[in-house]
């Protein structure tokens, strides 16, 4: 589904008066929501799965190794087993991270919620478009690590979740 085809489905959700449409594929979800009381304002969630996104990995992991095959390589298994029994909550797209709904909104989580799959942990945005990110996994955050606002890249660690 390429971008035309998203904007028309836009066009159709909003003429039709539909409060809301989930659309989910292979390789993308989508969500439209309009405001019955805002006609001309629509909100649209597209997630796009990791998968169609596989082929930049190699090349990320590539420039990330070289990198740290320096001195820090004695620190960097240190760090590793501190943050083993966590649970690393990636970027599925690249984008603008947000951890509330809007400026005026609460935050989705902080630093010790508990959160339950399914929970909306913050929104990145992706080409005007604000994508909802949801938990794979049920447990406490224990750390969040990009600042509201901030530019992250695909599997870019956002949180850590401690399971237990």
């Amino acid at each position: 589904m390429d971008l035309r085809d998203i904007q028309n489905l836009i066009k159709f959700v909003a003429k039709s008066g539909a409060s809301e449409v989930k659309l989910e594929m292979e390789d993308i979800k989508i969500t439209i929501k309009t405001n019955p009381d805002e006609s001309a304002r629509e909100q649209v969630f597209v997630q796009q799965m990791p998968i169609s996104a596989v082929p930049q990995i190699p090349l990320q992991q590539a420039v990330v190794t070289p990198t740290t095959s320096a001195d820090p390589a004695e620190s960097k298994p240190a760090a590793n087993t501190d943050n083993d029994k966590y649970i690393v909550v990636k970027s599925p797209m690249i984008g603008t991270f947000y951890r509330r709904p809007g400026p005026d909104k609460p935050l989705f989580v902080e630093v010790g919620s508990t959160i339950a799959k399914g929970d909306v942990l913050c929104i990145i945005e992706a080409m005007k478009l604000f994508n909802e990110i949801e938990s794979e996994v049920s447990g406490k955050v224990v750390k969040i690590l990009v600042d509201d606002s901030s530019p992250v890249e695909f599997d870019q660690p956002l949180f850590l979740v401690d399971p237990s």
